[in-house]
């Protein structure tokens, strides 16, 4: 038997034991990988998430940009300020009794109050108030301006917020423990307290008046059968409660009180009639001698009040004027507090009227983002506010100086004395001198 040769069975196990080897990495390389493939899918797992989360975060942020309203812009030259701090529509307003503050609700869940005198400066201080776990609608002062109420969106009821003032002139805001009880059935429409501090209003839009003491306490229920209500007030002297609604009427309670402060009553006083349609809003005068009403008929008037309602006296009509846009949709109004303004407000427009010659003087178009949501002067009469976007937009009011040099110059022509005319052509002047100013001053 021949024995093969040394050097080739060495090669042959050499090559032998090469393969062995390549064969038991490949093995141990296949097993590390899977063990790496068991620790790693919730590495993996984690980081696919991240960038799940990443780009669901960034999409996000690209939706809330683009769904964030941008603010509405708006310019004129009689526009004296735009008060902006709110994050969320306005949809009220309210001047204190002592003028020197604005309150507004907006449905960023704030109250703010505003300092009347920034008004015409550069930057506009407001002070916040919180509404827990709510929004509020409404707002109206106290006539102390110690403290205001709201009407809550979700709660449907009365708050109640004391104001604490600071040394620096800034206050704090607290919520009373408790709300009012929750009485109405039907939306608010209005709420309002009486500058005597002796009754708080609520009206719904159904039919119904709730007349409350300032312990949360129901005095009185009204019933107006009209169908529905759109307005209610309470009247600046505090004895009437008027309302208006789906009849072609504004109907008028006095609320009764006795010498002792208690109340007793609520009585039917006077109706405001001549409208063919039904009203959209109204407002009383300063004074409580004079109304204006709005109407679907396309017509508002100017009324006096001051009549002997208890010996059957009829308040009279003193002027009508047009305004066909009340005719297709709902309108606000505002009465100036010495009664020579009008101010109606339609869809995101407003229009003023000279109520002495029932011409309209000035026209704002466009003015807010949204329909106007509310619309008052200052107690001076000095600006007319509006709000309905983010916005207050704060108008002088032209009109009124124009009637007060108008009133003036009737005035003077009439005067006997000396110092009867010394102030006449003192407030003439300033009436003069604040038109031009303005640039308003008619020659």
């Amino acid at each position: 038997m021949e024995l093969p040769q040394m050097p080739e069975l060495m090669g042959l196990s050499l090559l032998v034991g090469l393969l062995a080897l390549v064969a038991t990495a490949a093995v141990a390389r296949g097993w590390l990988r899977t063990e790496e493939d068991k620790a790693s899918p919730p590495v993996r797992q984690k980081a696919n998430e991240s960038k799940k989360s990443g780009s669901k975060k960034q999409k996000q942020n690209q939706r809330v940009r683009k769904e964030k309203p941008q603010q509405h812009t708006f310019t004129h030259r009689l526009l004296a300020a735009a008060l902006k701090s709110h994050s969320g529509n306005i949809s009220c307003m309210d001047f204190s009794s002592n003028g020197k503050y604005l309150a507004t609700c907006a449905d960023d869940r704030t109250v703010r109050i505003w300092s009347t005198k920034d008004f015409l400066q550069r930057e506009h201080r407001s002070m916040r108030a919180n509404v827990e776990l709510d929004h509020a609608t409404l707002v109206r002062f106290s006539p102390d301006c110690r403290a205001f109420i709201v009407w809550l969106a979700n709660g449907d009821t009365l708050r109640v917020f004391k104001m604490t003032k600071r040394e620096d002139g800034s206050f704090t805001f607290t919520a009373t423990p408790e709300d009012f009880p929750k009485k109405h059935k039907a939306p608010i429409v209005n709420i309002g307290i009486a500058d005597t501090g002796k009754f708080i209003m609520t009206a719904s839009s159904d039919t119904t008046i709730l007349i409350w003491n300032l312990k949360g306490q129901v005095l009185s229920t009204i019933n107006t059968n009209q169908m529905n209500n759109t307005h209610a007030v309470i009247s600046p002297c505090s004895r009437f409660v008027g309302s208006c609604g789906f009849t072609p009427d504004v109907k008028v309670w006095e609320v009764c009180f006795g010498k002792k402060g208690e109340f007793q009553e609520v009585l039917r006083a006077f109706e405001l009639k001549g409208h063919s349609a039904s009203v959209h809003s109204f407002a009383f005068s300063n004074d409580s001698r004079r109304m204006a009403s709005v109407s679907k008929d396309g017509t508002w008037k100017l009324w006096d009040t001051d009549v002997e309602y208890k010996k059957q006296q009829d308040p009279y009509l003193l002027r009508t004027g047009r305004f066909e846009e009340a005719c297709t949709m709902p309108c606000r109004l505002a009465l100036s507090p010495d009664t020579h303004v009008l101010a109606l407000a339609s869809g995101t427009s407003i229009h003023l009227f000279n109520t002495r010659r029932g011409e309209k003087e000035e026209c704002f178009e466009s003015v807010h983002g949204e329909c106007i949501a509310d619309l008052t002067f200052d107690i001076t009469g000095r600006f007319l506010a509006s709000c309905g976007d983010r916005a207050v937009r704060l108008f002088h009011n032209t009109p009124g100086h124009r009637a007060v040099v108008e009133e003036m110059q009737g005035l003077l022509k009439r005067a006997t004395s000396e110092s009867t005319r010394q102030r006449l052509q003192q407030q003439l002047a300033q009436a003069q001198e604040a038109l031009k100013s303005l640039g308003a001053l008619k020659k």
